[in-house]
């Protein structure tokens, strides 16, 4: 196995960066897949047993002026590797305005994801700042838990409001309750509430829109006034909100009635989806 990559133009190192801390938000530690085409970061908590998943995807060519990689084997062509989020982004904040920024795969008596900042100073001479962060390499075998999540069929998609607007909404509603009802339907209305025995409070967002489906789409049948819900841990969308480094491009809320919520988002060229599973 073999991994190099260089990026030596400041808004892609920048972009990069963003990307890194945004990971580290959302996940202590996670997968980055690399593969011929594309990086991803992966977190693969099990659905079922409450835990959140994510899919992060970067086109390796619109960060990177030099890429090499070589799998696990010439039909197997990608490396998975496990890692502390944090130790990335750390690398990564003594990465701005850096002349060039290099990542390897290295061997330091431990697998290393090693990171090269070259730095200039103020004489215009430049100095490298070296990072060598623990990694994982994770084995072929188990690499059939770590793929794209199947995505079930929505029951009403609708795009969010602005994002810093509905995380200030989500920490005000976190200190009255743990749990949340996300509720949305196909005329862009798209609810927020919390329900105790002592107060129900409900946030409303109109004329939102709802993205065009396929005609083959569950939500195709359904009135458009008609609420998709779903009941979930308040902390794990606050989580997600909080995360976010840049306004997307694209934010759209997928309801899978009593069972998921999956947010997929456009972030420039990276594209994010995040699933939080229903409280049972």
């Amino acid at each position: 196995m073999k991994f190099r990559a260089k990026i030596v133009d400041l808004a892609c190192l920048n972009h990069f960066t963003r990307v890194s801390n945004m990971i580290a938000k959302l996940a202590k530690t996670c997968t980055l897949r690399i593969s011929p085409e594309k990086l991803n970061f992966i977190l693969s908590d099990k659905l079922a047993s409450g835990g959140v998943s994510m899919w992060c995807e970067l086109e390796q060519e619109n960060i990177f002026s030099e890429f090499q990689m070589e799998g696990v084997s010439v039909e197997n062509n990608a490396i998975y590797l496990e890692l502390t989020s944090e130790n990335l982004s750390r690398a990564l904040k003594t990465a701005q305005n850096a002349r060039a920024l290099k990542i390897k795969l290295t061997n330091k008596h431990f697998p290393c994801l090693t990171v090269s900042v070259e730095l200039l100073s103020s004489s215009s001479s430049s100095r490298i700042v070296t990072h060598d962060i623990p990694i994982k390499v994770i084995p072929r075998r188990l690499w059939k838990d770590l793929q794209e999540p199947s995505v079930p069929d929505s029951d009403v998609s609708i795009y969010l409001p602005a994002l810093k607007t509905m995380k200030s909404v989500v920490e005000k509603m976190k200190n009255i309750s743990n749990q949340l009802v996300i509720e949305a339907n196909l005329n862009g209305e798209l609810n927020l509430k919390i329900e105790t025995e002592l107060v129900c409070v409900t946030t409303h967002f109109k004329d939102l829109g709802n993205p065009i489906l396929p005609s083959e789409s569950v939500s195709q049948s359904r009135h458009p006034e008609d609420m998709a819900e779903v009941h979930i841990d308040i902390k794990k969308l606050l989580q997600f909100l909080a995360g976010q480094q840049v306004t997307p491009t694209k934010a759209v809320c997928n309801i899978v009635s009593n069972r998921i919520v999956h947010f997929d988002l456009l972030l420039e060229d990276i594209s994010l989806q995040y699933f939080i599973p229903a409280l049972s």
